[in-house]
């Protein structure tokens, strides 16, 4: 075993139900890497709206109970397993999925969910480029078929995959429009990619939006709440505009006419979906983009393991993202 002591401190979801079912423990046995995994320490772990579905049972995706919840982890290399050769013990990483589950002080995962943290990247921004940076690329580009000179519309960007497809958009030659709802949210939004920012907290922001088109409409939206926003994503979309739908909490009313007259399309984006090629091509891309130095994450809320009942009851219901939230373990 590389590790000092067998045992570690990890949150355990043992039925499903609101946040109170997150149980810490801190007798969890730290699990061996074999064959083609290693072992993480982990120094932070993201937090995902997705993360909050899994845990209240309502996701299509159910993991056997109990587990430990968590996707994306920023730590050092702890240990190998025996056919590794591309990371050793030492070695900063960040990682796209997880064996053992990220909230937890080590983690196990496959190694080709594992990639190099460059120094650029502190832990906590590592911790927040996985599913937000990984599912911004893929409603933009491998679902949303996005084109340069082509207009965004970020519904909802102040949030972790807001703040990457904003990000990503800029860096790809799109014209970036970004929707927050408190002045914070709209700084950090412009300064992450965005063109311009709008309140949609703001009674007649659609209007805004639209007067900002020239009445033309924007080619794509990601839209982050789809259950309260989509009927009005319809009226905003330019001819053969199409809606990603990347977030929904129930369900919503819309005139399928709306549709019709624009041919306009709407797509769900589920990155559990992506093929292992789809998922080398945006760890490519990310990759570049941390290089160049346009993926560069915003991180807001941190909250030691023992409140993650508090960061999972927060990111459901806080008034305003501003970044990614993360857990230090």
């Amino acid at each position: 075993m590389a590790a000092t002591r067998n045992v570690m401190r990890a949150i355990r979801v043992f039925e499903f139900g609101g946040p109170e079912v997150l149980k810490l423990q801190s007798d969890v046995v730290i699990p061996d890497p074999k064959g083609n995994q290693v072992l993480i320490k982990v120094h932070a772990c993201g937090v995902n709206p997705v993360e909050t579905y899994i845990r209240s049972g309502s996701y299509a995706r159910k993991p056997a109970l109990p587990y430990t919840p968590g996707t994306d982890v920023a730590g050092v290399i702890e240990g190998v397993g025996e056919h590794v050769t591309a990371f050793k013990k030492g070695d900063r990483v960040f990682t796209t999925g997880t064996v053992s589950g990220g909230y937890a002080e080590y983690t196990l995962a496959a190694a080709d969910r594992v990639f190099p943290l460059s120094d650029k990247l502190d832990f906590r921004q590592g911790a927040a480029i996985g599913i937000p940076y990984c599912t911004a690329y893929r409603a933009l580009f491998q679902k949303g078929r996005a084109k340069a000179g082509e207009s965004v519309l970020v519904h909802g960007a102040s949030g972790g995959v807001g703040i990457a497809a904003c990000q990503i958009a800029r860096a790809c030659g799109l014209k970036v429009l970004g929707t927050a709802g408190t002045e914070e949210g709209m700084n950090l939004i412009l300064r992450n990619g965005a063109h311009q920012a709008f309140n949609h907290r703001e009674a007649n922001y659609i209007d805004k939006i639209k007067e900002c088109t020239g009445m033309e409409g924007v080619d794509i939206i990601i839209e982050m709440l789809s259950n309260v926003n989509l009927a009005a994503d319809l009226q905003l979309l330019a001819r053969a505009g199409r809606v990603m739908v990347v977030g929904c909490r129930g369900p919503v009313e819309i005139n399928p006419r709306d549709t019709m007259s624009k041919e306009l399309s709407i797509i769900g984006v589920s990155l559990f979906l992506a093929t292992e090629e789809e998922r080398q091509e945006c760890a490519a891309a990310l990759l570049d983009g941390i290089a160049a130095g346009w993926l560069k994450p915003s991180v807001g809320s941190e909250y030691p393991l023992e409140r993650v009942v508090k960061a999972h009851e927060d990111i459901i219901n806080s008034s305003g993202a501003r970044g990614k939230m993360v857990l230090l373990p």
